[in-house]
């Protein structure tokens, strides 16, 4: 070392003397971290953390995007890319796309009560994939080399002494039952998927910017699926729901799609559906993990986004409901939405929140390729007589948690019209606090050697 380093961290050092003499004793300088403190600027980019000191979290800001969509029971098609790029509100870029469906298959007594096909889940990834990463990827114009064949993935982070992944990162069945490696250079787009889970024609695709898992310890994936349709146990009615650790703040989004009906009490059927979600989603640990603080349930974390098909009604008398919508008075429409009463009333969805609705109704529409809802007068021959209804929402809970936006697509592809929200979130970055301190040795600002 020479003698003008020397009297450089003689005099960085006595500065910094000068600023925690009254704080902390100089025997506390034992270690160095990356911590972006106040006295940086005297420290030439380090900071000296004292043994006293409590761990650095500092909370971060990221947007998460959460969209969904009934879509009938149709399969996507290539021209369906337009109507992708409007619904995922590409222009202001999210730095986690959570994407959720309902009906993604016809729901007949053979896709019900069969075994899961996951050809439709693999098509929607796919399309997905290429919208995300066309418009922000370069290259990358698909999620993966080899598609999913699976109905239920999860991401998966790999460890240094896990010498049997030949990648930084994998996608792992979450049944467990096949693993397979997609490396990081298979791949360039700005998107990766961290999880998919099917069940019947319930959807759930949640996708992340790549950038976020070099800053970020992304940890604890994990899916679950709740079915509560047919006699309160096959999966045309349910849920699907993804749990994930970002930093220091867990996160559950779950998809799910209600029990349909306009009869009067047919909300009861709804909440109670809530209700048993609620209760037997769960995200048991791994023995090995059973240290580990990871939430087991919906309502332990931290943020929450609960949204779908979730078939509320009005209650209000059909006409009066078009007159209401002719005249887009949306605060009036709003005081007879059942869903609006259950959050207000502290019902299933107790503490929960919505943004508020200025779009029309979303359900139900006359058919593909058009505006006009299906029923009213003059009836039509083999149409249903449907009231309008704002049946796909998007709920959330939890603090830290700002809406964005609010917002209906205009695709004609289904019967019901895309919603989406975009929220802005804080995340807890423990980076910090984790990292390798590097150990400096004791140094005495008067010693000359």
């Amino acid at each position: 070392m020479g003698n003008k380093e020397r009297k450089s961290k003689r005099k960085v050092f006595r500065l910094w003397f000068s600023k925690r003499r009254s704080r902390a004793d100089a025997s506390h300088l034992s270690e160095i971290s990356d911590d972006d403190g106040q006295d940086d600027e005297c420290m030439n980019g380090l900071s000296v953390r004292s043994l006293d000191r409590g761990p650095c979290i500092l909370n971060n800001e990221l947007r998460i995007f959460v969209g969904t969509w009934n879509v009938a029971g149709r399969s996507p098609v290539g021209s369906l890319a337009v109507d992708l790029d409007e619904w995922l509100n590409l222009k202001e870029a999210a730095d986690i796309y959570v994407l959720g469906f309902q009906e993604i298959v016809p729901l007949k007594p053979k896709t019900v009560i069969g075994a899961e096909d996951p050809t439709e889940a693999t098509n929607w990834n796919v399309l997905i994939g290429k919208t995300l990463n066309s418009k922000y990827g370069g290259a990358c114009l698909t999620p993966m080399v080899n598609p999913i064949t699976n109905d239920d993935y999860r991401y998966y982070q790999a460890t240094e002494s896990d010498t049997r992944l030949r990648s930084d990162y994998e996608i792992v069945s979450a049944r467990g039952q096949s693993r397979t490696d997609y490396k990081i250079s298979d791949c360039v787009g700005s998107y990766k998927l961290m999880a998919s889970k099917k069940m019947v024609g319930v959807f759930i695709s949640v996708w992340m910017r790549r950038t976020l898992l070099k800053k970020y310890c992304v940890s604890e994936v994990k899916v679950s699926s709740v079915a509560c349709g047919i006699m309160g146990y096959l999966g045309n009615k349910g849920s699907v729901s993804v749990s994930m650790s970002i930093g220091g703040t867990s996160f559950c989004f779950v998809a799910a799609h209600l029990a349909s009906g306009e009869k009067k009490g047919d909300e009861g059927k709804r909440n109670r559906q809530v209700t048993e979600i609620f209760r037997r989603t769960t995200f048991p640990r791994p023995s090995e993990d059973c240290h580990k603080n990871h939430p087991l349930s919906i309502l332990g974390h931290d943020q929450i986004f609960w949204f779908g098909d979730l078939n509320y009604r009005l209650y209000l008398e059909d006409n009066l409901a078009r007159e209401l919508i002719k005249k887009k008075n949306w605060s009036a429409l709003q005081e007879f939405d059942q869903l609006g009463k259950e959050l207000e009333d502290g019902g299933v969805f107790q503490g929960w929140q919505e943004g508020d609705i200025e779009f029309a109704p979303t359900y139900k529409y006359s058919s593909s390729n058009c505006n006009r809802y299906s029923g009213g007068l003059p009836s039509r021959a083999g149409e249903k007589q449907r009231t309008p209804a704002w049946c796909d929402r998007i709920l959330w809970h939890g603090k830290g948690v700002k809406q964005l936006s609010y917002f209906r697509s205009e695709s004609k592809f289904s019967d019901h019209r895309p919603v989406s929200a975009l929220f802005s979130v804080l995340v807890e970055d423990q980076k910090c606090a984790h990292s390798s301190l590097v150990p400096f040795p004791p140094f005495s600002p008067l010693h000359n050697s």
